[in-house]
């Protein structure tokens, strides 16, 4: 029973093909297929564009009336931040387009896929 247990060092070799070289450049160096990503060309977002903000409490909120002017934290002629799904895209001017509001890409921001939102 003993001598049927016992393995021999030539049960534990592996295939000379597993550590060649090739197999493994071969599979480095397979390009992977080009996606059609024109399916996200179709996807719709929300665009929209912040004048300014201003952080007050809920009581100076409350005693606010018809008149009262609120000061925003921005300069008259700033750029407007453009936002997309709420993620900062860049800044832009208002515009006038055929009597409707635009706006004019003035600086565009890096972007990435993460998802982050500032």
């Amino acid at each position: 029973m003993a001598d049927n247990s016992i393995l021999q060092d030539d049960d534990f070799l592996l295939d000379d093909d597993f550590f060649a070289d090739n197999a493994i450049t071969e599979q480095k160096t397979s390009a992977k297929p080009v996606k059609d990503m024109s399916f996200f060309q179709q996807l719709p977002v929300h665009v929209t564009l912040e004048l300014a903000s201003v952080e007050m409490s809920l009581g100076e909120l409350t005693q606010m009336g018809e008149g009262d002017v609120v000061a925003l934290d921005r300069m008259v002629g700033e750029p407007l931040d453009i936002r997309v799904n709420g993620a900062l895209l860049g800044r832009g001017e208002v515009v006038e387009v055929n009597g409707r509001y635009g706006v004019r890409l003035l600086e565009v921001e890096a972007t990435s896929l993460t998802g982050a939102v500032d």
